[in-house]
């Protein structure tokens, strides 16, 4: 039975450090590659407009309060958030493609994959309202992503049903067990804390795909809306709070097509959003459009 599947992009930061010329990474560098390269940053948007996507992210993953105390001389939140839309709708332009939304992320807001946050419930619950509050008049939607804990999630929810929108939700789940979140908390558990607040759908994300293998059917008994976009890293443990990602080795076997084979098999369970996180290049969403459209599906933007 054929039905309309959301399509994301990919990884927007391992993009641009292979496109770059800057030196070595450092916590903020995809902030500071919009600033000095923009062309780049949108030539990836582009990019993965070209290659079928129908929902661009901005590239804000690394615009919190937060996170912005690591850089030096950083131009303010609102901002780096308006120049991330500028350059965003900029590479749907010189795509050409019709129909494509803009999403925003929403994300963890200290560090990827800490378990426990130094801020508190009200205080990320204010730092997630205030994102929402400068996107929503300019982009189609949110999404909460790379979320490890069930606290984070909780926070990202009540900031959205307080600014008056629904976010999509996605979970960062244990590389060698994926029915539990980063945290140790079990997914079915988080999906039953989080249901109640709404979510726009549920997804995991930023995981190896066996992880996401095995956490997807207990989303498919639990979420009325879900879906998955798997990393491709071999795991995150080298990662530390405030280290950057090229410190990660990427896979070579998850190929366009053996990517594209994994994700198809998350759609036969009845997920309708699809996608790619880190290390996941616009070659992968390419391959991935050509077999959701080869199984008589339309590809569509936010659900």
């Amino acid at each position: 039975m054929s039905s309309a599947i959301t399509l994301l992009d990919g990884g927007m930061g391992q993009e641009l450090i292979r496109r770059s010329q800057a030196e070595k990474p450092q916590p903020l560098w995809s902030l500071q590659v919009m600033m000095d390269e923009p062309d780049l940053v949108a030539d990836v948007h582009r990019d993965f407009c070209l290659a079928g996507a129908k929902v661009i992210c901005l590239n804000t993953y690394s615009v919190t309060r937060q996170r912005l105390t690591m850089g030096n001389d950083m131009p303010s939140l609102a901002a780096l958030l308006a120049l991330a839309r500028k350059l965003a709708r900029a590479g749907i332009a010189a795509s050409g493609k019709p129909g494509i939304d803009v999403i925003a992320s929403l994300p963890p807001l200290t560090a990827s994959y800490l378990t426990e946050s130094p801020l508190t419930a009200a205080q990320m619950t204010a730092e997630y309202e205030e994102l929402i509050r400068l996107n929503m008049d300019h982009v189609d939607g949110f999404i909460a992503e790379t979320i490890p804990t069930i606290a984070e999630a909780q926070a990202a929810l009540v900031a959205a049903q307080r600014a008056g929108v629904r976010i999509h939700l996605g979970f960062t789940v244990l590389d060698d067990d994926g029915t539990h979140l980063r945290s140790g908390e079990s997914l079915a558990d988080a999906l039953t804390a989080v249901l109640p607040l709404d979510p726009q759908a549920v997804v995991i994300n930023c995981s190896v795909p066996e992880a996401i293998d095995q956490g997807m059917p207990i989303l498919a008994g639990q979420a009325p809306v879900f879906g998955a976009y798997a990393n491709g890293f071999h795991s995150i443990t080298a990662l530390k709070p405030g280290g950057t990602v090229d410190v990660l080795t990427s896979r070579e076997d998850l190929t366009p097509d053996n990517y594209a084979a994994r994700a198809l098999a998350w759609l036969d369970q009845g997920a309708t959003i699809l996608g790619g996180c880190c290390e996941v290049g616009p070659r992968h969403i390419e391959t991935l459009a050509t077999g959701i459209r080869a199984r008589g599906h339309a590809l569509i933007g936010l659900q």
